[in-house]
């Protein structure tokens, strides 16, 4: 499953970053690998989403969260 995918709610953990332009930036964020993650709303019309990543929110546009590979936690 992909960030971009999983539904409002979920808590999740990233396992990896595809090779994408905006990777170094993403990780620089502190959206890194083994990070637990929680999705918090999307937005009118469904992008962008608000994200927790550890202690502050980001919004991330959805093609670019599509890019980030992440498993579900119970």
């Amino acid at each position: 499953m992909t960030l971009g995918d999983a539904p409002v709610g979920a808590m999740v953990k990233i396992e990896s970053i595809e090779e994408s332009p905006l990777k170094q930036r993403l990780m620089s964020m502190g959206v890194l690998p083994n990070t637990k993650v929680e999705i918090l709303r999307s937005a009118l019309f469904d992008d962008p989403i608000a994200i927790r990543v550890r202690s502050y929110n980001l919004a991330i546009r959805r093609n670019d969260a599509k890019t980030v590979l992440v498993s579900q936690i119970n």
